[in-house]
């Protein structure tokens, strides 16, 4: 049966769908010997051989699913073209290729899931699904009620767009810094860091915590282990993949603060 080129790639492992459509657009992936460079092409995985860069994309893997402490000083990447460190060096001895869901910067360290599973990845990263991802941050000097407001509003602009609603905590407060934790329900391009900027109290530190239902836990930088099949599910139920009822309905129902109207919000400070 044929299906579109984009969708196979995303089963067998290879990207999820959206980077699975610039390998297409780039014209590295080949059907039949032949450059398929357009969206729209389709191919039937029984009949026809599907190449990525010179390599054959056989019959889809078993799915594995991994929680990974990103160390600092890593790319969030398997190969770089200037010869950078990348979290490659952490994967050589697994005998599928993993893909990082979503990306953590050279400097900011923390919780990163490494899977197989195309299609889970696309979805844990789509803004469709407000998937939750909190991160402890250390910046410089001691950000007032407004700052924190502004952090947690929805109104701050980055690029040509508003951020979406977010969470903050002030945990700790030293002499000339402050420990927050800060939850998204999105993921841009050094988000955290452009946020705290914007507000004057740039930061100094930066580890993500949690992602969705997963905790980072007593992982040290650098470990790698398997995800529980109870942990895989519930990935999959933030993603919306249950197939019993519509994807943001079990999301808003499952307790997020995010409402799809104006959003929520918590601001909180403590001490410890």
């Amino acid at each position: 049966m044929e299906e579109r080129l984009q969708k196979i790639l995303a089963r067998a492992g290879v990207a999820s769908r959206r980077g699975a459509e610039q390998l297409i657009k780039a014209g590295r992936v080949r059907v039949n010997g032949q450059v398929v460079d357009q969206l729209g092409c389709r191919a039937d995985t029984a009949h026809d051989r599907i190449e990525v860069d010179g390599q054959w994309v056989g019959s889809a893997e078993k799915k594995q699913y991994f929680l990974f402490y990103k160390p600092t000083g890593y790319l969030t990447t398997l190969n770089d073209p200037r010869d950078r460190p990348t979290i490659a060096r952490f994967l050589e001895d697994f005998p599928v290729r993993l893909f990082p869901v979503g990306r953590l910067d050279r400097d900011t360290e923390g919780l990163l899931i490494l899977t197989n599973d195309g299609e889970l990845a696309s979805r844990l990263m789509h803004p469709r699904f407000h998937v939750p991802k909190q991160y402890r941050v250390k910046v410089r000097g001691h950000p007032s009620a407004d700052d924190l407001e502004r952090l947690s509003s929805g109104e701050m602009v980055l690029g040509e767009r508003a951020v979406a609603p977010a969470e903050v905590e002030v945990v700790k407060e030293g002499k000339d810094r402050t420990w927050l934790l800060l939850t998204l329900f999105e993921g841009r391009r050094r988000q955290v860091r452009r946020m705290c900027s914007m507000i004057g109290h740039p930061v100094l530190k930066l580890k993500r915590t949690s992602y969705g239902p997963l905790l980072l836990g007593r992982l040290k930088p650098g470990e790698i282990r398997p995800l529980h099949p109870a942990e895989v599910q519930a990935l999959a139920k933030a993603a919306g993949m249950t197939g019993e009822e519509d994807p943001q309905s079990l999301w808003n129902r499952g307790g997020s603060l995010r409402t799809e109207k104006t959003g929520r919000r918590r601001i909180k400070r403590t001490r410890r």
